[in-house]
C-alpha cells in the first residue's frame, strides 16, 4: 500500500513540476514579448493558458482520488496539503503571464513609451521568485525559501518605482496616459506573480519544517508539528 501511495506522490510530484515548467516559459515569454514589443508571442501566451488550466484542473483531481483513497502519514498528509496550495498559485502565475500578453497585444497597437521605467528589472526579479520558488520545493530547501520571501519587499520597492515613472509620464503629457496605465497594470501583474512565488515558499517551509509561517501574527502553536 505505501509503495502505491509513494508513487502516486511521485507521480503528483512530476505533474506539478510539469506544470512549473509551463508557467515559467509563459512568463519568460510575456516578459520577452513586452521588452520585444512581440505581438505574435503573446498571443501565444494567451493561446496556451489553456493547456495550464487543463494540467491545473488533472492535478486537483488526482490529489482528491489519492486523499479519498489512501491513508498517508503525517509527513505525507503535508505534502498533499503543499500541493493542493501550490498548484493554484502556479496556475495563478500563468493566468498573470496572460494577462501581460493581453496588454502587450494593446500597447503594441500604439508607438512605445521613450522607456520602461523600473519594469524590465521588476519583471527579472518576479522571474527570479518564481523559479527559486520551484527550486525549493524540488530540493525541499526551507533556507531558499525563506530567501526568496525576503526578496518579496525588493519586488514592491520595484513596482512602486515603476509606477512613479510611469506616473511622471503621464503628467508630462495626456497622450501617454492610457498607455502608462497598461503598462502600471503588467507591473502589478508582476508583483502578483511574486506575491504568489511567496505562497509557494511559505508552503515549502511547512511541507519541510511542519511549521507555519503564513500570517505569523495570527499563527499559533497549535498550527505546526508533526
Amino acid at each position: 500500500m505505501q509503495r502505491h501511495f509513494d508513487r502516486d506522490i511521485q507521480e503528483l510530484t512530476e505533474m506539478l513540476l510539469r506544470l512549473g515548467a509551463m508557467v515559467e516559459e509563459a512568463m519568460a515569454n510575456s516578459i520577452r514579448a513586452l521588452m520585444e514589443r512581440d505581438t505574435d508571442l503573446a498571443e501565444t501566451v494567451i493561446a496556451n493558458d489553456d493547456a495550464i488550466d487543463r494540467l491545473e484542473l488533472e492535478i486537483d483531481q488526482a490529489t482528491l482520488e489519492l486523499i479519498a483513497t489512501m491513508q498517508p502519514t503525517a509527513v505525507d498528509l503535508r505534502f498533499v496539503a503543499t500541493l493542493m496550495k501550490i498548484t493554484p498559485d502556479l496556475e495563478r502565475i500563468g493566468d498573470l503571464a496572460q494577462d501581460v500578453a493581453e496588454r502587450v497585444v494593446e500597447l503594441n497597437r500604439e508607438p512605445p513609451l521613450k522607456r520602461l521605467t523600473d519594469l524590465p528589472q521588476l519583471a527579472r526579479a518576479a522571474q527570479e521568485m518564481v523559479h527559486e520558488s520551484l527550486d525549493a520545493f524540488v530540493n525541499r530547501d526551507a533556507n531558499l525559501a525563506r530567501e526568496v520571501i525576503e526578496r518579496d519587499d525588493e519586488v514592491d520597492a520595484l513596482t512602486e518605482s515603476s509606477f512613479r515613472g510611469l506616473l511622471t509620464y503621464m503628467m508630462e503629457n495626456p497622450a501617454n496616459i492610457a498607455r502608462a496605465i497598461r503598462l502600471a497594470f503588467v507591473g502589478k501583474y508582476f508583483e502578483r506573480m511574486a506575491d504568489s512565488a511567496t505562497n509557494i515558499c511559505e508552503m515549502v517551509v511547512y511541507l519541510v519544517e511542519a511549521q507555519v509561517i503564513k500570517h505569523r501574527n495570527v499563527a499559533t502553536d497549535g498550527q505546526t508539528g508533526e
